[in-house]
């Protein structure tokens, strides 16, 4: 029996804890297994988001892949179950591995026709763009929440996050601290240092169980207006309905009193291309600088001595990125058609998100006729009226909650497949668009364009990311096209040559031009 590992993972908790996915996956696996003769030595199960690459679970069978010689097969359910963001489909392209992606029925591997390969990467870019929406989403949340004055995140010190009401409660002892710290500083007669040693010496420290701090993090809690009640987030202040520890007027007195004691930073350039492109003769960041006081230029930034790389315009290297960019091209007939195939590749996931639309709506009903028996129980003086705002009050939560799942789920429903549709649009009109853009919305589009980029005399070297390598305007993609259609028209188009001919006649029409 050929040797085996076996891949399953839920996107998010949610779903683990559900008991959704990962039973079900792993039967599923396991059933193709015994049915294709083959052995699976090691599962590796995962029950967190994969929008990060560096999952545990993840790196372990990569790791115990490399360092086999006979295991060199993996089994997961579909291709958004292996990996969700492009590194990781680098990472796994590396190892050189076969994969069964058993749902869509398809075996991927070095071997695999070239039509394989470009669905394959036309999926993984899909389940990249609906996580990146997913992540927007969250975003969102997170934004609205600041909003209605509480504090998204894990509350600093002297507060603590109270998982019930999901509000930020005041520590007592951790607060005499705080109080204390800022009333020292404010007097101008300590500095940072001294003023974490006189805490100490007049017990606070031990007080509140915090080892005596240096003065990074005594000026991190004094600069803090989190402890005057309201607090800032990602530059943006926020009125927050938490307790405040100091007043305000306390907490600028000691702001004017930091700024006497440090220098501000000059506010630096923030050039759209740098950290994207190294040199071509020795391997450094090409970082960039502003001549005359108006023009942009890139150059190697010399980490290791002198390099004869020569300073190029940012309007030349504009450009060159252009022409990159101008080569991804994809006929209207065939983005159609990858189009459908992704609408069929996607059933899975609206299954999951309609039945768990159904079951909360049902849950819904529920709570909604509980509601009723238990007022009119109050009506009829079958229970308190404390007893009642109680009970009202716990279902009203879970109401909400729950309409709260059903607007995820209803947005989830389609955010994946018009993820990917949107997706292919910006491919394209990706010519249009780049040429239409500021510099940082260019970087933006380059960022999942291009990769391994570089410089050298002046010219730019880069690689496509997949599938984009397949959609540059040259011979072997032309070539590709006229393969795929002519191994799969009987398939794709039944008895119609007159179809066929159509879109032969695009594809050649789009490699003449």
């Amino acid at each position: 029996m050929k040797p085996v590992v076996l891949y399953a993972r839920v996107s998010t908790r949610e779903q683990e804890k559900e008991g959704y996915s990962i039973p079900a996956q792993i039967r599923l696996l396991e059933d193709y297994a015994k049915r294709n003769g083959l052995d699976i030595i090691k599962q590796f199960v995962e029950a967190e988001s994969a929008k990060v690459s560096g999952r545990s679970a993840f790196n372990d069978m990569v790791s115990f892949l490399k360092k086999s010689n006979t295991i060199k097969t993996i089994l997961v359910e579909k291709t958004d179950r292996l990996y969700r963001n492009l590194k990781d489909h680098v990472i796994i392209d590396d190892l050189e591995v076969e994969i069964h992606l058993v749902k869509e029925n398809e075996i991927l591997s070095k071997e695999s026709r070239s039509h394989a390969k470009f669905m394959h990467g036309i999926k993984v870019l899909m389940a990249k763009n609906y996580s990146d929406n997913l992540s927007e989403e969250v975003r969102k949340g997170i934004t609205e929440k600041a909003k209605q004055g509480h504090f998204p995140s894990r509350a600093p010190y002297a507060y603590t996050n109270n998982r019930n009401t999901r509000m930020v409660d005041v520590d007592e002892n951790e607060a005499l601290f705080v109080r204390r710290a800022f009333e020292l500083y404010a007097t101008g007669q300590y500095s940072l240092q001294s003023v974490s040693d006189k805490l100490c010496e007049e017990g606070f420290i031990y007080k509140s169980n915090m080892p005596k701090i240096q003065r990074g993090a005594m000026e991190k809690i004094l600069k803090n207006l989190f402890y005057t009640g309201d607090f800032m987030m990602k530059g943006v202040f926020y009125e927050g309905k938490h307790e405040a520890l100091v007043s305000l007027e306390l907490f600028e007195k000691v702001q004017r009193t930091l700024s006497r004691s440090t220098f501000k930073c000059q506010d630096k350039h923030d050039f759209a291309f740098s950290g994207l492109i190294s040199c071509g003769h020795c391997g450094c960041t090409v970082s960039a600088q502003i001549q005359r006081e108006k023009y942009v230029y890139y150059h190697c930034s010399g980490g290791k001595g002198y390099c004869p790389e020569k300073y190029l315009r940012e309007e030349v290297l504009i450009e060159q990125f252009g022409h990159a960019v101008r080569r991804i091209r994809a006929n209207k007939v065939v983005i159609d058609l990858v189009i459908k195939a992704l609408k069929e590749s996607h059933v899975d996931e609206v299954k999951f998100h309609d039945e768990r639309i159904k079951a909360l709506q049902s849950h819904q009903t529920a709570l909604h006729r509980r509601m009723d028996m238990v007022y009119t129980d109050k009506i009829d003086g079958h229970i308190s009226h404390a007893f009642w705002e109680t009970k009202n009050a716990q279902f009203k939560k879970e109401l909400a909650d729950t309409e709260r799942k059903l607007a995820e789920h209803g947005k989830a429903n389609h955010v994946y497949l018009e993820s990917g549709v949107r997706l292919l649009e910006v491919i394209q009109n990706a010519s249009f668009l780049y040429d239409r853009q500021k510099p940082h919305e260019q970087r933006k589009l380059l960022n999942l364009l291009l990769s391994n980029i570089s410089l050298k005399d002046g010219n730019l070297c880069y690689e496509y990311n997949r599938p984009f390598d397949w959609m540059a305007e040259n011979s072997d993609c032309i070539k590709w096209w006229a393969t795929f259609f002519s191994k799969n028209a009987a398939t794709s188009f039944g008895k119609c040559p007159a179809a066929f001919c159509t879109l032969a006649g695009a594809c050649e029409g789009a490699g003449a031009k």
